[in-house]
């Protein structure tokens, strides 16, 4: 398959996760891709145990497909190098601390004053406007500040962060959205800009729904497990032998839920009659169905509840999900190429294809003399 972004040069000042999340998915996507490190290396290289030298699994899910050069931008020559790298660059992405790039004079504005047809990526933490806009931010606490934490949880237990860092690689996909959408404005105009993106922007998307149903009097979020605010039934239910997640999300599922778990006559229980019945009736209605699905198996339960056409699924371990025909199927597992490694894919197929993984996290510096040239004396 042709590299969707073949002849795209990319310089990634990225560090842990929003930031190298960006810069890799614009690598998976054919882009050379030039990650920029201080001597020492990202901090994210000590995430876990080492796999290779310097780099942990963790580091090498979010830099595969990338070349790697180490510049001490703050000593000697370190601008005269970032600013050659610049010269023929496409893209760049940076999570730095706020104010960084701008004190050693690579702000948004004045690069792109010396190089106009430069995208700018500029990934803050609270965002680049606002009281806030210097303050820096992570994972756990944009949850925290954006109030994802406060709707994710058992009701009858504290708030909880959501396993995944979604707020961080949600950030590295709006920075490589806009990257390319930016791309494709200045093959009209010839002109590059800056895009921004922030940690707390995204977690805001996220807890939009909640949002939008409290500014429209639905009240504040309440934590609900593996449920829905806004549709019932549409969580797990403990069966014999485990939880079975059931998503009757509409009056027609729920009629067939209720007809194979013998009670068709729920369907036209006013109390249940439509979704807005069945969310101010939940726990009636909950209750009768855990009751309904405990005396049978998971796997029996999923079986009639398929043949009739009721979304189901089971909470499956990671083992699980990994054996699993269909994760497989997908060839989304991809295995390195030059090492003992398999790391999931890009989620995007280009006419049934998906882009590949080509090589490993580089080492820190692999790349300084054939990118870079010798050092400065």
């Amino acid at each position: 398959m042709t590299a969707m972004l073949e002849g795209i040069r990319v310089v990634e000042i990225g560090q842990n996760l929003s930031g190298p999340f960006a810069g890799e998915i614009l690598a998976d996507l054919g882009a050379t891709v030039i990650k920029v490190e201080k001597p020492g290396g990202d901090d994210a290289r000590g995430w876990g145990p080492p796999i290779t030298e310097k780099a942990s699994a963790a580091f090498h899910a979010m830099n595969r497909n990338k070349m790697a050069v180490t510049i001490d931008l703050a000593g000697p020559g370190g601008s005269n190098r970032l600013e050659a790298l610049l010269a023929d660059a496409d893209i760049l992405v940076h999570n730095l601390r706020p104010g960084v790039m701008e004190k050693m004079g690579f702000g948004p504005q004045e690069t792109l004053t010396r190089h106009p047809r430069l995208i700018y990526c500029d990934m803050g933490a609270f965002g680049h406007v606002g009281p806030l806009k210097d303050r820096p931010g992570y994972e756990p606490l944009m949850q925290a500040f954006s109030g994802l934490i406060s709707a994710n949880g058992h009701p009858d237990g504290p708030p909880a962060r959501i396993g995944a860092s979604v707020v961080d690689l949600g950030t590295g996909m709006w920075t490589a959205i806009g990257a390319l959408a930016a791309l494709v404005r200045r093959g009209t105009t010839g002109k590059g800009c800056v895009v921004n993106t922030s940690l707390f922007e995204t977690a805001l998307l996220w807890c939009g729904l909640h949002f939008a149903t409290y500014m429209t009097g639905g009240g504040l979020p309440v934590r609900h497990g593996t449920g829905h605010p806004l549709l019932v039934p549409y969580q797990a239910f403990e069966t014999s032998t485990g939880p079975l997640v059931i998503a009757a999300g509409n009056d027609r599922l729920f009629a067939k839920l209720a007809e194979q778990l013998g009670h068709g006559e729920w369907a036209s229980d006013t109390r249940f009659l439509t979704n807005e019945n069945r969310r101010r009736n939940r726990d009636v209605l909950l209750a009768m169905i855990a009751d309904m699905v405990a005396a049978t198996t998971k796997e029996e339960l999923a079986e009639r509840l398929e043949a009739a056409g009721v979304p189901c699924a089971p909470i499956h371990t990671v083992p699980e999900v990994l054996a699993h025909p269909q994760t497989q199927a997908l060839g989304i597992m991809q295995k390195a190429p030059d090492i003992d490694l398999t790391l999931v894919g890009l989620p995007i197929s280009f006419d049934g294809a998906r882009p590949g993984y080509a090589g490993s996290a580089p080492a820190p510096g692999r790349d300084n003399d054939e990118i870079l040239g010798p050092a400065p004396q």
